[in-house]
């Protein structure tokens, strides 16, 4: 597929509420192949008493070997709304479980694909977990394997009916275009490597931060029309210089952003804020 066919299944995908058709033919197409050796939804006593509170079912939709590691996809539906910003410590640990064939398999994986579902199902996290084997000498002298979590404590997109899926196309776009080439796990943990993307966000915001700076130096200078008093006095006047004005603006605008995202404050549709901020 081209890379705008890509992009129209990200979107469709991750900025509606989570569908499980939906998800299912987009990891089709992200992994270009998968085994459809599903498990039905388990809950009840197959949750431990410890991950009841947060979790309410966990079902497979299929697996994907990438010749060397294998990889599930889930869908796991949480307890509670609350729970999809919350615990994730708890989310994380009761995939490492899965993994690790505590859950009914003995059967070890080296990582999943989880859809986490919030039970409106309107926003959900994609997210990938990766268990790390690594060797530790004893006492004794001995080599032992120890399992623990890669460094990155948490790999997701937060993405749903309330969301941009901006960022998931920017990270998955050009993997999912690619027909002719199953991804790895490791270009996998790369896709969604939150230093990558905390640089990327930068780097716009960097951007972003010089337009404006720009743009207010030629309001400044040629005065602000129909405004007839020079913007230019006015900011002479109060010691303000257009780069900190910028620096504020733009400051004000990410923390009402924060506040969106924490369901602070409401924002319509309409109004609602690029995320490429």
């Amino acid at each position: 597929m081209d890379k705008q066919q890509a992009k129209q299944i990200i979107q469709e995908t991750f900025e509606n509420p989570f569908d499980k058709g939906r998800f299912t033919l987009f990891i089709k197409n992200l992994l270009n192949h998968i085994e459809e050796n599903r498990i039905p939804p388990r809950h009840g006593q197959f949750i431990p008493d410890a991950y009841k509170p947060y979790i309410s079912s966990l079902a497979r939709i299929g697996k994907f070997n990438d010749n060397e590691n294998r990889v599930d996809i889930l869908i796991i539906k949480l307890q509670k709304e609350t729970s999809l910003e919350r615990a994730r410590t708890m989310q994380r640990n009761f995939v490492a479980g899965y993994l690790q064939g505590k859950y009914g398999s003995s059967n070890e994986k080296e990582a999943a694909l989880v859809a986490f579902v919030s039970p409106d199902s309107a926003d959900w996290r994609f997210s990938l977990v990766k268990m790390d084997y690594k060797f530790e000498q004893t006492q004794a002298g001995r080599m032992k394997v120890k399992e623990e979590f890669t460094p990155a404590r948490r790999w997701s997109f937060l993405v749903g009916a309330n969301e941009t899926s901006h960022t998931a196309q920017s990270r998955l776009v050009n993997m999912l275009a690619n027909d002719e080439h199953n991804p790895t796990l490791k270009e996998l943990e790369q896709a969604f490597d939150i230093e990558t993307v905390t640089e990327e966000f930068f780097r716009e915001y960097r951007g972003l931060f010089i337009r404006t700076k720009e743009e207010l130096d030629k309001i400044v200078e040629t005065g602000f029309k129909p405004v007839s008093t020079s913007l230019k006095k006015e900011f002479e006047s109060k010691g303000v210089d257009t780069v900190n004005f910028a620096k504020k603006l733009l400051g004000q605008i990410v923390f009402l952003y924060f506040l969106q995202k924490k369901r602070l404050v409401r924002c319509s549709p309409r109004s609602r804020m690029g995320h490429r901020l």
